[in-house]
Formats: C-alpha cells, structure tokens, sequence
C-alpha cells in the first residue's frame, strides 16, 4: 500500500480521524441510554429513591455524549460526498437512502424524547417520562442498526446490480439484510454496552478511590460489573462469530487480518500467527510467532480446516496487510484485557473486598 501523503491518503485519513473521534460519543449514548432504562425501571418497580437518583446523574452523560456526537457526526456525514464523491454518486441510490432512514427514523425519535427526558421530571408522568427514556434508547439503537446497515452493505453488498456505473436496487430486504448484517449489528450493540458499563465503572472507581460519595459510586460500580459479568463474555462470542463471517465472505481480508499467505495443505490446520512483521512486496512474513492449527480452529471450528491464503487472490484485490494485522490484535487484546479485568474484579467481589 502506498503511504505517500496524495489526495487519496489525505482523504483517508480526514476520514479515519473523523471517525475514530466520533465512533466513541454514538457508543456511549446507546449503551449509557440502555443502562438508564433499566435504573429508571428498577425504580419505577421498587420505588428507591438510589435508583432515580443513578438516572439522574448518568443521564448527564448521556445529554454530553449526544451533543458531541452529533457535532462530530455531521462532517462525518459530509465527507461522503467532499472525499468520496464517485462512491457517493454511484452507490447513492441505496447508502443514501439508509443514511437518511437513520437522520429521518432514528435520529429524530431520539432528539425529540431526549428533552423529556432531561428536563421532563417535574412536567409528565412517570410513566410518560420512562416511555421518553424507552424512545431515546430505542432511537439510539435504530441509529446503530441502519449505520452498521450501510457499514456491512459495503463489506458484503447485496440486493443490488450496476448498470452504466450506477447501483440499482433489485431486492431491498436482501440489501438491508445483507449476509453480514446480523453479526456486525450484534457485535456493534454488545460494544456499546460494554464500552458503557466500563465507562460506568471507571467514572465510579476513580470515585471510590478518591473516598468521595462512596456508597453512591458503589452501587453504580457493582451495577455496571453485575451488567459486565453477561455483556463481555458475550461480546467475545459475537467476535468469534464475526470472524468466522468475514473468513466465510471476505477470505481475502480474513487473510489479511492474519497475515496468512499460503492455504494451507488438506489434513493440516492453518496456523495462527501471533505476532508477525508481514512483508506484503515479498509475499511472507518477515518473521513471526505462530500456533499451529488455531487459525483453522478459530476460522472454520476444525482442526483441519482449509484457509485460504493471500496468495490465491490476484495482487491487485490483496488489501493492505500490515494496519488490519496490528489493528486486530490491538481489538483483541484489548477486549481481553476487559474480560479479564471483569474477572478480576468480580473475584474481589465475591471475597468482599468491594465496601465504601
């Protein structure tokens, strides 16, 4: 990949920082917006007054995490056509449409019902304020579905053809529900949540450790864990199940992601590379640290399971290997670190260690 500061890279990486500072604040309204609901029902059922009073200090946040979404969410949305203006025109006919379907359907439900339910308290019901926190959810979460829409459509297009250069809708279920569709929206939703509870979690550690309002903190921290012992477990399997997707739909990037050239032979297991420097002009990794057969296990669940590698596919439908191969261990071992963390903290848990 040529890493020469044109036109094209400047525009790759306008829109890689726009995305990156923009993708958190979307995360942190959907999973902030679930948990409320479930403390406002909590609430609602048990009459404590804790829990109306955990609504009312993390939907704070959540008004933050709004406000900057949408503000960085906006050139986001105008670089499509000022960076990939061809990509816009051609494809225009179904993106444009499910970007609009996310500002008409989703965007508006949630902007409308956040008012109520920031500055609604003393002014509707408690049922129509919980039916308002039930709406801003429900928004937030159809903003993920019809985003990851348009993400997967473009991984694994379906439901369309090209005629004269431009995209024609021949089935638009098929296009919405696009092979990829499922898992990257469930892994999407798993990772607001759990970005969520930790951003919960953290926000209340730091509380604990500094002795302020510590028998608030602590409900909210032990909320967020008791949430986070279902949620990232759960994430890890959705990531399983993504990867398998895109070795399934996408081998050539699955290949990538593991620096993985050669396909391995019948009756012998792919292997995982753990840590590699792939040279992609010389077809090889430069050197590398690898675990026999774990990349057909985790690819294909067998032993033995055929991998294809980059070499099978033409140079010029090769994606660059170095930045998926570093990037995808960085997820990786970040969500372990999560998981782990999780566990650690739960054993303090259960050996009573976490009082005020």
């Amino acid at each position: 990949m040529d890493f020469s500061l044109d036109s094209l890279m400047l525009s790759r990486l306008q829109f890689a920082v726009t995305t990156l500072f923009h993708m958190l604040w979307p995360l942190l309204t959907i999973g902030i917006s679930l948990f409320l609901v479930l403390m406002e029902f909590m609430w609602l059922k048990t009459g404590r007054e804790e829990y109306f009073l955990h609504v009312r200090y993390w939907a704070k946040f959540l008004l933050l995490s709004f406000g900057i979404g949408v503000a960085s969410g906006l050139p986001l949305e105008f670089e499509f056509g000022t960076n990939w203006a061809k990509f816009s025109s051609t494809s225009g006919g179904f993106f444009g449409n499910i970007l609009g379907f996310e500002g008409a359907m989703a965007f508006m439900l949630e902007a409308a019902f956040l008012g109520i339910m920031i500055f609604g308290w003393k002014r509707v019901s408690r049922r129509m304020h919980f039916f308002s926190s039930i709406m801003v959810a429900f928004g937030a979460s159809m903003s993920a579905f019809w985003i990851m829409d348009a993400s997967s459509w473009m991984q694994t297009p379906a439901g369309v053809s090209i005629q004269d250069g431009q995209t024609t809708i021949t089935d638009y279920v098929a296009a919405v529900f696009n092979p990829s569709m499922g898992y990257s929206f469930a892994h999407m939703m798993a990772a607001c949540l759990e970005t969520s509870l930790f951003f919960i979690g953290g926000i209340s550690a730091w509380y604990l450790l500094k002795g302020r309002h510590t028998e608030f903190f602590l409900k909210s921290f032990k909320a967020s864990l008791a949430l986070a012992v279902v949620v990232t477990p759960l994430q890890i399997y959705l990531g399983d199940l993504s990867g398998r997707g895109v070795a399934k739909y996408q081998p050539a990037k699955s290949a990538a992601m593991e620096a993985h050239w050669e396909t391995n032979l019948p009756g012998q297991g792919a292997s995982a590379v753990l840590l590699a420097w792939p040279d992609q002009a010389n077809e090889k990794n430069a050197w590398s640290i690898e675990v026999p057969g774990a990349l057909s296990l985790l690819a294909t669940h067998t032993l033995d399971g055929r991998v294809p590698g980059l070499k099978e596919f033409p140079p010029q439908d090769r994606p660059p290997v170095v930045l998926p191969f570093y990037s995808f261990r960085i997820m990786v071992g970040i969500g372990m670190m999560m998981f782990f963390l999780m566990v650690w903290t739960l054993w303090r848990w259960k050996q009573s260690r976490l009082t005020p």
